[in-house]
């Protein structure tokens, strides 16, 4: 073998190279081919202002051994890529970059704005895509897409037209979530509740006295409430109409003061009896159930705050007090006015904006909004139907009915300037609305040839709801869009279903008539080693390009998939980087030693390895090529239920246990002490079939490693990415020798024990006995002489059936159906070895009471599978005859 590995593994040395080659032999791309099964993963779109968080680096990475895997397969494998415009990030991230330079947003203008914005995009936009890259990320990245992209802009276009044609989006004055922070509205989805120690003021306002026609001074209504400051806004206060404490009430007002204005009492079953003194002060403005409430009441609707959370001038003596300050002098005045009853602590869910953290106000405004009662309902059916599968199943199944009973229309309008404008104009005559997919001609209503086009842009989230078709061509009905859709499986973070997700699914089949994808694979968080999510103001975020420069990309890739399951959250342990850098230079040096030895051979023979005949393998070697089959079979079943952690987990134990630490060295003898040519030559064919196919099933885990071994040892195929992933073959099932090798794996692990137990260097060689009445136990002895001798250091190995021979003084190991004996009685400590077997023997009487205890257990034997109950009756079948074993061992040294 000509080639040769560098003497240790140097990631750094090897990724960039290794990627920029599958970037120029076309490995990534994907073209149409009816000859082949398409196999389709959309990206979740990076926002452009993004750095690679450990968010983006498992997401990407279990994408990428899906894509892999499913290429293998022989499947047309495209992994859609592309980036998102960020609206509200981009946009203050924009700001703030400006400001820096002294420039404000407005001195700009729009179009002054959005030229900077796409200077900024061009310059940072594509930075996260070179680290992806770095990961190993196998997108077809010929066909990168950009949310604000022409195409991308005509299927938004498309969309808001036709949804607006159908009555779906509509214009009309709501309440909605505003950040005062970012000012613009933002969804429901968008909002973050979190608990915050707070205050509940118990207030009083008189009634009015039905004869004077003024303030009550002797009667009351109170309530409570976390927000007095709206009361400058309330139009009326409600009660229960079954609430019998308040009957008398019907029909009558209270005096509002501050604002000193009469309010009608309602009644309306959306007030709580239970809760507090099941009064409500209705504020429609400012609360969207109390808008609810207004609506059904023909309330007024006193808007009393400004765009920046300040009071407006219906607030009276209060405008131009921020919200905070204004709810301070509030109380103060009703504290003055005798109308505080009691201020209590109270902790309650705040609604938060989810990128600033500034606190929501509810307020009325005119935007545009997507009608959602309809529109959800195929989405529903479909998860219901079992057409799109959610994993794990039962928990997001959960989450997704609980979001789409729940769901409200969705506000769609944002008051920025980066991202889709809304096609709707204005007409500067009589202000018709024109919803069109270019600016109007001529109003059809008076006539005029002037528009405006609204100011606002669409939320992020509408044209990210058309990425699974969008990027394919769609509006245009192209062939990419016939063959690649609908997609496979989206990987996605679960903390997103309800912003993205759900929106996918209701726009696939309102604008596709079908799923945009079949199976939602959801992956929870990557914490810190304290179980923490990794956030900025903890400072406890770790750099996934850090680890890569450290470790390389394959460690990480394996450290983020290792354990992991779906849904779950996961801990982020440097010590795992480390275990999974050690693994690779296991294999890595795994590779060197059978090359070496190929080599080695070659010399010796003049010969290059070839496949062996039947016969020239030994049972070690079919044993190997049996467990290897098996795992083929359980790791693709793994993949196949998207078990990705398991599986990686079947093919590390493999490789590091079974491969490396028993069958290298169980061949090790064969290659150095006989001159067996053929024997040699299936020992090294084994060893490079069995590492070239685990290599197989360990590449879309660990892409860069592999290849580099893959393309090293063999010639016959140029990248391991374009390989034929292995499948299971009954010709590869061995169930005899599999068993037989376990037998000699068992008197191997035994004789290292009592070795350590009783200190005896490796280096102090001593016969080995194995007694046994069965002549199929003794012959997997003899046939594995060789490679048994040298794992348990022993000088020579005799079988026999019985203690013929043995010193009485012979220290025991008992395996199943054997017994192995050590003559090394000048080695040992007699007492010591009597304690050894007590032990044994104690341990054993655990097991058999164990296993007496289930096999009396009339509930276990009537619900617990045959084979389980057949398994365990083996087992303490087992255990007797060790026991045995174990007691004539022990009178025969009394």
């Amino acid at each position: 073998m000509a080639r040769e590995l560098a003497k240790t593994y140097d990631p750094k040395g090897i990724e960039d190279r290794l990627y920029q080659k599958w970037l120029d032999k076309k490995y990534f791309h994907a073209e149409v081919d009816h000859s082949k099964t398409p196999f389709t993963i959309v990206i979740p779109p990076p926002n452009i202002t993004g750095q690679l968080h450990m968010g983006h680096a498992l997401d990407n990475t279990m994408q990428d051994i899906l894509i892999r895997w499913k290429r293998m397969q022989g499947y047309n494998a495209l992994w859609q890529p592309g980036t998102d415009h960020a609206s509200i990030a981009t946009e203050v991230r924009i700001i703030e970059t400006l400001k820096k330079q002294g420039i404000d947003k407005h001195d700009l203008g729009r179009e002054g704005f959005l030229e900077k914005a796409w200077e900024w995009k061009k310059e940072y936009g594509g930075r996260i895509i070179s680290q992806l890259k770095k990961l190993g990320s196998s997108c077809d990245w010929d066909r990168e897409r950009f949310t604000m992209d022409e195409g991308c802009n005509k299927a938004v276009t498309e969309v808001f037209v036709k949804m607006h044609e159908k009555g779906y989006i509509y214009k009309g004055k709501r309440i909605i979530n505003w950040c005062p922070i970012c000012n613009t509205s933002i969804s429901d989805a968008e909002v973050e509740y979190e608990e915050q120690a707070g205050h509940l003021w118990h207030i009083k306002y008189p009634l009015m006295d039905k004869e004077t026609g003024k303030p009550s001074t002797t009667e009351f209504l109170e309530f409570a409430t976390t927000r007095p400051e709206t009361m400058l806004g309330d139009t009326a206060v409600a009660i229960n109409p079954d609430d019998e404490r308040y009957t008398h009430l019907k029909g009558r007002s209270v005096w509002l003061p501050l604002v000193n204005k009469e309010i009608p009492i309602v009644e309306d079953t959306y007030v709580d009896v239970e809760f507090g003194t099941g009064v409500v002060k209705i504020t429609p403005a400012h609360d969207p159930n109390d808008f609810e409430v207004g609506k059904r009441h023909n309330l007024d609707v006193i808007n009393i705050m400004n765009d920046d959370a300040t009071i407006n001038e219906n607030g009276g003596e209060y405008a131009g007090l921020d919200r905070y300050e204004a709810r301070k002098r509030i109380v103060e005045d009703l504290d003055k006015l005798g109308l505080l009853v009691e201020i209590e602590d109270y902790t309650h869910n705040v609604g938060t904006h989810d990128r600033c953290k500034a606190t929501i106000e509810p307020l009325v405004k005119e935007q545009w909004f997507v009608k959602m009662d309809e529109l959800i309902k195929p989405a529903v059916k479909a998860v219901k139907e079992g057409d799109i599968k959610l994993i794990p199943q039962e928990r997001m199944e959960k989450v997704y009915y609980n979001w789409t009973d729940n769901i409200r229309d969705w506000c769609i309008s944002r008051q920025l300037w980066w991202g889709h404008r809304i096609p709707a104009y204005y007409c500067d005559e009589c202000g018709e609305t024109v919803v069109a997919k270019s600016m109007p001609e001529k109003c059809p209503k008076c006539g005029c040839t002037h528009f405006t086009q609204d100011p606002d842009t669409l939320d992020t989230w509408f044209s990210s709801a058309l990425w699974p078709f969008e990027t394919l061509g769609w509006p245009d009905q192209t062939e990419d869009l016939k063959y690649f859709y609908p997609t496979d499986v989206l990987v996605t973070g679960y903390d997103i279903i309800f912003f993205w997700v759900i929106r996918m699914i209701f726009s696939g089949f309102e604008q596709m008539g079908e799923k945009p994808f079949k199976t939602v694979l959801f992956h929870g968080l990557v914490r810190d080693s304290q179980g923490r999510k990794m956030s900025k103001s903890l400072g406890n975020g770790i750099d996934p390009l850090e680890v890569i420069d450290r470790y390389g990309a394959d460690a990480l890739r394996l450290t983020l998939i290792t354990g992991n399951a779906p849904g779950n959250d996961m801990r982020f342990y440097y010590e795992r980087v480390e275990n999974s850098r050690n693994f690779g230079n296991k294999i890595w040096n795994a590779s060197r030693f059978i090359m070496m030895n190929a080599d080695q051979f070659a010399e010796k023979t003049g010969k290059t390895i070839e496949k062996p005949a039947a016969e020239d393998l030994l049972p070690v070697d079919k044993w190997i090529l049996s467990r290897l089959n098996t795992l083929v079979k359980d790791m693709t079943d793994n993949m196949d239920r998207f078990e990705l952690g398991i599986a990686v987990q079947k093919v590390y134990d493999f490789l590091w246990e079974e491969f490396c630490d028993w069958y290298i060295e169980m061949v090790k003898p064969r290659l150095y002490a006989t001159d067996d040519v053929k024997g040699q030559n299936a020992a090294l064919w084994t060893l490079k079939t069995v590492l070239i196919d685990a290599l197989k099933l360990l590449h879309p885990y660990m892409p860069f490693i592999t290849e580099e071994i893959f393309c090293n040892i063999q010639d016959e195929e140029e990248s391991i990415m374009i390989s034929k992933w292995p499948e299971y073959t009954a010709d590869r099932a061995f169930t005899e020798e599999e068993n037989a090798i376990e037998i000699i794996k068992a008197a191997v692990k035994g004789i290292r024990n009592v070795r350590s137990e009783m200190n005896v260097a490796p280096s102090k060689k001593a016969e080995v006995f194995v007694v046994s009445d069965d002549a199929n136990i003794l012959k997997v002895f003899e046939e594995g002489r060789l490679f048994f001798a040298s794992l348990s250091y022993a000088s020579d190995v005799k079988t026999q059936s019985d203690k013929t021979g043995i010193a009485d003084d012979a220290v025991s190991v008992v395996i199943a159906g054997a017994t192995l004996y050590i003559p090394f009685a000048e080695l040992v400590d007699i007492a010591a070895e009597i304690e050894r077997l007590q032990k044994e023997k104690a341990r054993l009487q655990g097991e058999l009471k164990r296993s007496e205890s289930m096999l009396t257990n009339e509930k276990f034997l009537s619900k617990a599978p045959q084979a389980k109950i057949d398994e365990e009756k083996a087992k303490q079948e087992k255990y007797k005859q060790m026991m045995s074993q174990v007691e004539e061992r022990l009178n025969s040294l009394s």
